[in-house]
């Protein structure tokens, strides 16, 4: 699982690098490893908050598993799916300040269409679960299917492990402002973190002045 929660980790990453939002400003295939991307954070002061949300995906995908698997042509939930999930959804009511986005993936087996589609039934139910155990559907923002893409595995045979979705962080909440997580005051939240053990997603957090 380790090892699997490294190519994951590998994967989201560059997934961040393509959909990391600030709060809605910026388009969803924006990358953040470009250099103009990075001057024009650093220029409207954004960098403190993409630091931030950035900070909080490692963070998830460190301390929840993010992946979930399906069974050939499936998009059901089995028992092992639908227990991450449940760890998913803890993780992510208690760190209100983002939003998350569910990517669906499929093997090659099929055609392209196919497994596009298939890949957005599985994000669809993945979303589905965890906003059945709580998490507000305007923290979700689902649906995005990356078919047979991006495979974990290299094969166009049958395989498990590209029968996948990744959850992670995709930009701020709803009613949460970029500005809270810049420059000074995202130092001091990323310090209480480290000094206090707190958690740096809590609405607690915005109180700082």
């Amino acid at each position: 699982m380790k090892v699997l929660n490294k190519i994951i980790g590998f994967s989201a990453v560059l997934a961040l690098g393509g959909c990391l939002e600030t709060a809605g400003n910026l388009p969803n295939q924006a990358s953040f490893s470009d250099a103009s991307e990075q001057n024009f954070l650093v220029q409207t002061g954004q960098g403190g908050s993409v630091a931030y949300l950035q900070n909080l995906s490692k963070r998830f995908r460190e301390e929840v598993p993010t992946m979930i698997n399906f069974d050939f042509n499936s998009a059901q939930l089995d028992g092992e799916a639908q227990q991450i999930l449940r760890q998913q959804a803890q993780w992510i009511i208690a760190t209100e300040t983002v939003k998350f986005r569910v990517y669906g993936h499929t093997d090659k087996v099929g055609s392209e269409a196919y497994n596009r589609r298939l890949g957005l039934r599985r994000a669809r139910a993945a979303v589905n679960f965890l906003v059945a155990q709580g998490v507000p559907r305007s923290r979700l923002e689902a649906y995005t299917s990356l078919g047979e893409t991006q495979p974990v595995i290299n094969t166009q045979e049958r395989e498990r492990l590209n029968r996948r979705t990744v959850t992670d962080v995709v930009g701020f909440a709803p009613n949460t402002s970029p500005s809270d997580f810049d420059g000074k005051r995202a130092i001091i939240v990323y310090g209480n973190y480290v000094d206090g053990g707190g958690d740096i997603g809590t609405g607690s957090s915005l109180s700082l002045n």
